[in-house]
């Protein structure tokens, strides 16, 4: 049996500011981890540095550059030896070249930069970096430097699924390298350089440019197919499921639709919107959405991308805001949830809060969670008790705005009591000589439609 391939090795990389408390610093670090071994890594080690700021070159000190070199395999300085001058003419090739490449991003740095005996693959940084310091990041590590934002951008391009999430994710990623792309190899020459090198810069800058411009006229073709499903489900009534990734969303979604959602507990395992119906089935039917999960520091490239996944949130009749009770961190994630759906659009639309994986807690902390949080759902995804408790409760939701009548169904009419058994809830029904006597239960705008029916 072939023995699995060992994982490459990541070296995590951050400053602790002096106003940021332990506990939220080390929070943010285990994120970081978990984001890179989504990514594929395994973390070997981090490196901390207490500061007041980020350090304008390259983020850490000398000292602390250093402290990472050892762990690399890099040499821990800044300034690299020039490249050799080229001519103009194969400067105006190497470019052409490039334009040719489908995918011009950071990728392209790899062969300057990795080392055949480098000792870790990736140095991951908890900031948002700009091109100058991750390329000197690089100089003094000697292998690919990430910043959050970045990880979290590749993470979405190799979960990505769907053709929209595809094309939203491909946006963001070259929104985000494009500034980065004075800063590849022969950047600096061809900054310095005339004719050709500006050419060659130039070349890269409007081949991102034209191909940005491209997927958003192909995402608006996609979307307004979606737009057009969406708006056939405008009269349902529908649930979506919210939260920070990793919050066991998908899990409940599973269990409440009885549906083969894929779950994986890893960050951003779900990036497309799935709908499904609530089973057993409600009558009328209540359709549940799993969206994409938030977390601290999500790109705003990204936010502005799924802005049209993100209106399965804006469009629903409620949310339910899915929290992981058995995270420290779950009021800062819980935070971070509400700001993103703040800045869709959100905040009016009804919702719940629904601590979920109790299973993890112990009895005193989940008893001190109920106490401080009555009004909340707890349940665990894994208990089919609770699951069902769930879905009697979304029940509920609708039911709370429901008005009751009794109404003469003509015998001759018994294709509209049909009707009102899938759009609401028949309570009684008495079988007289005018007809049959229904006691009902619905909203007022189905109330409304079934006396017009009988009117007609």
């Amino acid at each position: 049996m072939a023995t699995p391939a060992a994982r490459p090795k990541a070296v995590i990389v951050a400053v602790h500011f002096p106003r940021v408390e332990d506990r939220e610093f080390e929070s943010s670090l285990e994120e970081l981890g978990r984001l890179v071994t989504t990514l594929g890594y395994q973390v070997v080690a981090r490196v901390v540095q207490p500061r007041a700021h980020l350090e304008a070159a390259a983020v850490i000190g000398e000292g602390k550059l250093e402290e990472l070199a050892e762990l690399t395999g890099g040499t821990g300085r800044l300034v690299t030896t020039a490249p050799k001058r080229r001519d103009k003419a194969r400067l105006r090739r190497e470019a052409e070249d490039r334009a040719d490449d489908d995918d011009d991003d950071a990728d392209d740095d790899d062969a300057e930069i990795g080392t055949a005996d480098a000792k870790v693959d990736l140095v991951a940084v908890d900031h948002d970096l700009s091109p100058s310091q991750a390329r000197n990041l690089e100089r003094a590590s000697g292998v690919r430097v990430l910043d959050r934002t970045g990880v979290i951008i590749e993470i979405f391009h190799r979960h990505a699924k769907s053709r929209e999430a595809r094309l939203q994710v491909e946006i963001a990623r070259l929104t985000y390298t494009a500034p980065r792309m004075r800063e590849s190899p022969g950047g600096k020459e061809r900054q310095r350089g005339r004719g050709a090198g500006e050419a060659a810069l130039e070349l890269d800058r409007r081949k991102v440019r034209d191909r940005i411009a491209e997927l958003r006229e192909e995402l608006e073709h996609v979307q307004r197919d979606q737009d057009v499903r969406r708006a056939h489900r405008r009269q349902a009534r529908r649930i979506a499921l919210v939260g920070y990734t990793n919050a066991g969303k998908s899990s409940l979604m599973r269990a409440l639709t009885a549906s083969e959602v894929y779950v994986e507990d890893k960050l951003f395992a779900t990036l497309d919107t799935t709908v499904r119906a609530l089973q057993p089935e409600a009558k009328p039917r209540i359709l549940v959405s799993d969206t994409v999960g938030f977390i601290k520091k999500l790109p705003h490239d990204l936010v502005a991308s799924f802005k049209s996944t993100l209106d399965e949130a804006l469009e629903a009749s409620h949310l339910l805001h899915v929290v992981d009770a058995a995270d420290p961190s779950w009021e800062a994630q819980l935070e971070v949830t509400q700001e993103v759906l703040a800045e869709i659009g959100a905040t009016e639309v009804p919702s719940t809060l629904v601590m979920n994986k109790i299973d993890l807690l112990e009895p005193e902390a989940l008893e001190r969670l109920r106490r401080r949080l009555p009004d909340a759902w707890f349940v665990s995804a894994r208990d089919p008790a609770d699951v069902a408790s769930v879905r009697q409760r979304i029940v509920t939701i609708f039911e709370a705005a429901y008005e009751e009548i009794e109404i003469v169904i003509p015998y001759d009419r018994q294709a509209v009591l049909s009707e009102m058994h899938d759009a609401g809830r028949v309570v009684e029904e008495r079988w007289e000589e005018a007809g049959v006597i229904v006691r009902w239960r619905s909203e007022p705008e189905a109330i409304g439609r079934i006396r017009a029916r009988l009117r007609a």
